[in-house]
Formats: structure tokens, C-alpha cells, sequence
């Protein structure tokens, strides 16, 4: 038990949702379609009362033409059962039609508002929580709840039959009718019973294919570093213990949901034996006809045909529900960024100040234990330190995509908290350590940064580097496809669409955290042209891991353990022949002129 359960615990965000919360926040999806869900009930109505005519028919029929002994009854009676049964098509077929609408509708909604909801997180629940299984329930899910709707309106459809038939049927005999549903009480108990434990291994089914989901993909992103370890049988070996771990969730949750089918069968096996010997005890007594006798024959399947649906599709079901609560969890999860007002927000000076401010990452271990730190409007800073510093930390803080814990962050001398996230964040502009390119055109991905762009807006921004000649680079130009996630681009080109899509931006605040990858000597110009553009006339925060980067800044901050150790200029702190100088000797000597041009010693 251990290993099949193991690594499928619920995510943080998970909860369990009653069954009337369930149904009423299913029911909502469906209020905007009222009117066609009225049609569609009409429809099924018609069409059940359309389906219980045929056996009425055939009994009525057979005891006329036992009565009457007249032949001319038969072909009325057939035509009759075409006519009904023709009509039943065309009843049903419409239902079908706008079910299909409705439900696709409903779906449509659901997931918009699923990946409204994901996108809106911020960065700490991508942190905590693997994207291949974010994704399961945005597509899986959302899907699988689908299913689950349609399954409940064909269920919805066979009980309207019932319901018409066993009008009918009492109105001949009661307790005929009686003894025909006595039963169904029994296993409609026992199938209620059931639905908890039913849930509760569907839940963990679901888990382990968003954990198989989760590892497919990230060992596809990671493929080449696989490869180049020969780590390939490895990864293999991981997907085969989870592949198998499916398997045993599976056949448990397998021999667990077919539990029902034979209380169902034992049921209504009890259930047609005693109408038999009823039935024919009444017959033989005079109490009913034959034709009525077979009526209540033929209303054994009616009746016992919904039991068996849910029967057959009780797996179904459950993956639905258990579909729709994953789903509504994801949804109803709140986020830890939260604003106390919406301030408008005009044009920013970029005057920025971190007080005492306390940040921890979610697992608990504390970045930045009391950051005081103000940076001047139209400054750029460059802020150095070695790996685990805390440096990538107070770009994000900025850019509002985590929640500190203590302390204060203020932008223009207003609490950050306070201001519209959204008009906020349009004035930042953030290149992070491995820019991401959409697929797409570089085209595409530079107005990312102002979707309504013209292309010589554009065109203005890309030659804002280099006069646009690395566009000459490019296959196609602007209109070169970068494939997914940039494959089709050197990581330097990757570099200079990010920094042109800021350009275009024009933000007053311009956060860069820059990437350790090296580049050619040509590009890292170009590269350096580009931020010369976006540190004008605005204040920018550089993670700085290039002396020529670091060179530009107007201050420069060493940071240790998310502390300020020294700040000052470049010079001026080499003179100092302290922390900086420490890491100058470190990191970015072997980078400058100087150093490349040394004598070599013989």
C-alpha cells in the first residue's frame, strides 16, 4: 500500500467539496444556457414519454387482438410503433445536438476561467507545485468533467422514461409496480454508500497521472542534459517506477469501483424473479391481462437500466467529480501576492525603498532577513554577489511577483501593496536570467511587450540595438520563427529580442537579471548597445554577472546572505580592496581589457 500511495498526496490547494457544493458550482456553469437547457429538458421529456409509448403500445395491441381475435389491429399497431419510434430519433437526435452545444459551452467556460485562475498565481505556486500537473487539470480535468455531464444527462433521460412508465404501471396494478422497484431503493443506498470510497481512489488515480504527466515533461525539457550525461536509462527507470505505480492505482481503483456491478445485478436479478412469479400468479387469477404482464416484463429493463448505468459508468462518474473538485481547487487556491488597494498608478519616477523588508522563499529559509535599500529615481544599480545572495530576489520583489513577510517596499513613496498590480507592472520591464521566447516570430515576441504594436514601432525598438544589425543574422529578419522556447536562436539572440521587446515596452523601471551564459564578442556589444538604450532617462536594477555590465552602473551594491556589505562605484571600491574587489579578482577580471591583453610570462 505504501508504494502504490506514494507521492500521491493531494496538493496544498486541494480540498474536498460536498456533493451539494459540487452540484451547486456545477450549476453555475450552466445558469448563462438556461434557456437552452429548458429546450433540451423539453426535448428529453418528449422523447422519454416517446420511448415508454412502444411497450404501452405492444400491450395495449396484445390484448385487443386477444380480446377481438381481429387481425386488422396488427398493422395500426406497427405503424404506431414506427411512427413513436421515428419521432423518439428525431427527439433524441436534437437533444444530442443542443446538449453537445451546451455542454461544450459549459466546458469552454470552465477552462477559461481554470487557466484565468492559473495565470493569476504568483510565482511561488508555479514553485511549489510541478506545471505537467497544473496542466493535467487544465486539459485532463476539464475534459474529464465533460464527460461526467454528458454521462448525467443520458442518466437524466432513462430516469424521465421510468418516471413516465411507472405512471402508467400504477395506474394498472400497485403492487406489481411496488414489487418492481422494491428493490432499487437497496442498491440506490449501497451505491450512495459507496461514492466515498469510490471518490477517494479515483482522486488517487488522478494524482498519479498528473505525477506521470508532471515527469514526461520535464524529462522532454531536459532531454539534452539527459543525453549528455547518458542519463537517458535513468530517466527511463523513474517513468517505469510511476508507470507502474499507475498500473497498481489503477487495478486497485478497478476491483474498488466494480464492486457495484454485481450488487446491481443481484438486485435486480431478486427484483425480475419475484415480478415473474407475481406476475404470473396475478395473471392466472384474473387480477391482470397478459398485455399487462408483459408491460411490467418489458418495464423491468426500463427500470433497472438506469441502476445499470450508473453501474457501468460509476467510474466515469467519479472521474468527473473527482474532476471538477481538482479543477475548483485550482481555481478557489489564493494566491499569497495580495494587494490592499487598487491605487491608480501614473507615470513612475522609479524612486525605490526597501525598509527592514524580510523575504523567505515558501521553504521556509529566509533570503533577505531585513533589507533597507533606496535607489534614486533614473539610477541604475548594479547589485553583485555570489551565488545564493539574494540578488535575483529584489528584482522579483520589485516586479511584485512574490510576497515578503515583514517590512516595507515603497515605489514613489507609496506602499507597494496598495497600487493596481496590473497599470503597475505595465511600467516594469524585466529581462530575467534565461529570456523566454513564445513560439513564434522574433516579430511576435517583440510586441509581446505592447500587443498593439505597429511593425514599425517594432522595427523602431529592434534597431534601438545595434541600428538593427543583428536582424541580418536572422534567416527571415523579423519574421524569423524562433521555434519553441527560442530553439532556433543562439542564447545571445535570445538575449537581444528580450531586451528589444523591453525597448518596446518603454517602462520606468527596467529590472535585469542577467544570464551567466557566455556570448561572442560581437553579440555581447550588441548586447551592452541594448542596455545602454534601456538605462536612459530610467531607473534600473542590474543583476550583473559581466564586468562591462557592472561598469555602466552608477552604484554598485555586494550583497552576502541578503545583506549589504559595501556599495559605491567601480573604482571606488576597488580601491577599497574589500568584498567587491574579492569578487572583481573572482569573477569579472578575467573579463576586462587589462587582463586579456597581459604580458604572458616566459
Amino acid at each position: 500500500m505504501g508504494f502504490i500511495l506514494d507521492g500521491l498526496e493531494s496538493e496544498a490547494y486541494d480540498r474536498s467539496y460536498s456533493d451539494r457544493e459540487l452540484v451547486r458550482r456545477i450549476l453555475h456553469y450552466f445558469r448563462p444556457y438556461l434557456r437552452e437547457m429548458i429546450l433540451v429538458a423539453s426535448l428529453l421529456l418528449l422523447y422519454s414519454a416517446g420511448g415508454s409509448a412502444g411497450p404501452i403500445l405492444i400491450s395495449y395491441g396484445l390484448d385487443l387482438v386477444q380480446r377481438t381475435h381481429s387481425q386488422g389491429a396488427i398493422p395500426l399497431l406497427v405503424g404506431g410503433i414506427l411512427l413513436f419510434g421515428v419521432a423518439g430519433w428525431a427527439l433524441n437526435y436534437g437533444r444530442q445536438l443542443m446538449s453537445a452545444r451546451v455542454i461544450g459551452n459549459v466546458v469552454l467556460d470552465l477552462r477559461a476561467d481554470v487557466f484565468r485562475a492559473t495565470v493569476g498565481h504568483d510565482l511561488s505556486f508555479f514553485d511549489e507545485h510541478p506545471s505537467g500537473k497544473i496542466v493535467s487539470r487544465v486539459t485532463s480535468d476539464t475534459q474529464d468533467f465533460s464527460d461526467v455531464v454528458s454521462l448525467t444527462m443520458e442518466l437524466i433521460g432513462q430516469v424521465l422514461l421510468v418516471l413516465v412508465l411507472f405512471i402508467w404501471l400504477v395506474r394498472l396494478h400497485v403492487w406489481l409496480t411496488l414489487l418492481l422497484v422494491a428493490m432499487a431503493p437497496v442498491a440506490a443506498w449501497l451505491a450512495l454508500r459507496f461514492r466515498r470510497i469510490a471518490r477517494e481512489v479515483t482522486q488517487h488515480a488522478r494524482r498519479v497521472t498528473a505525477k506521470i504527466n508532471a515527469q514526461i515533461q520535464e524529462s522532454i525539457s531536459g532531454i539534452m542534459v539527459a543525453k549528455a550525461f547518458r542519463q537517458e536509462q535513468a530517466i527511463y527507470n523513474t517513468f517505469a517506477t510511476n508507470n507502474r505505480q499507475a498500473y497498481h492505482v489503477g487495478l486497485r481503483r478497478g476491483l474498488t469501483l466494480n464492486t457495484i456491478f454485481p450488487v446491481v445485478g443481484m438486485a435486480s436479478g431478486l427484483g425480475t424473479a419475484t415480478l415473474v412469479y407475481a406476475g404470473g400468479l396475478a395473471v392466472r387469477n384474473g387480477a391482470i391481462s397478459p398485455g399487462t404482464w408483459y408491460l411490467f416484463m418489458q418495464s423491468v429493463g426500463y427500470f433497472w437500466w438506469p441502476m445499470h448505468s450508473i453501474a457501468s459508468f460509476w467510474s466515469q462518474f467519479q472521474d468527473g467529480l473527482s474532476a471538477a473538485e481538482r479543477v475548483f481547487a485550482l481555481i478557489d487556491a489564493q494566491p499569497k501576492v495580495i494587494q490592499e488597494a487598487n491605487e491608480p498608478v501614473p507615470r513612475l519616477e522609479g524612486h525605490i525603498e526597501f525598509r527592514d523588508l524580510v523575504f523567505a522563499y515558501s521553504d521556509g529559509e529566509v533570503v533577505l532577513p531585513g533589507l533597507t535599500l533606496e535607489i534614486r529615481p533614473k539610477e541604475t544599480v548594479a547589485i553583485v554577489g555570489h551565488t545564493g545572495a539574494g540578488k535575483s530576489s529584489i528584482a522579483r520583489l520589485i516586479a511584485r511577483f512574490y510576497e515578503f513577510q515583514a517590512g516595507e517596499l515603497r515605489i514613489d513613496g507609496r506602499d507597494i501593496r496598495r497600487l493596481d498590480l496590473g497599470a503597475y507592472r505595465a511600467q516594469i520591464g524585466f529581462v530575467p536570467q534565461e529570456p523566454f521566447l513564445f513560439s513564434g516570430t522574433v516579430r511576435e515576441n517583440i510586441r509581446y511587450g505592447k500587443p498593439g504594436a505597429t511593425d514599425e514601432e517594432v522595427l523602431a525598438a529592434a534597431r534601438q540595438i545595434s541600428h538593427g544589425e543583428w536582424l541580418d543574422d536572422l534567416p527571415l529578419g523579423l519574421d524569423t520563427d524562433v521555434g519553441e522556447r527560442g530553439a532556433n536562436l543562439s542564447m545571445g539572440q535570445r538575449q537581444l529580442v528580450a531586451l528589444a521587446r523591453v525597448l518596446l515596452k518603454d517602462p520606468a523601471i527596467f529590472l535585469l537579471d542577467e544570464a551567466t551564459a557566455s556570448v561572442d564578442p560581437f553579440t555581447e556589444a550588441q548586447i551592452q548597445e541594448g542596455l545602454e538604450a534601456l538605462m536612459r532617462d530610467r531607473t534600473a536594477i542590474l543583476i550583473a554577472h559581466r564586468l562591462s555590465t557592472v561598469k555602466r552602473a552608477d552604484r554598485i551594491i555586494v550583497l552576502e546572505q541578503g545583506r549589504i556589505l559595501e556599495e559605491g562605484t567601480h573604482e571606488s571600491l576597488l580601491a577599497r580592496g574589500g568584498h567587491y574587489a574579492e569578487l572583481y579578482d573572482t569573477y569579472f577580471r578575467h573579463q576586462s581589457l587589462a587582463y586579456v591583453e597581459r604580458p604572458i610570462e616566459a
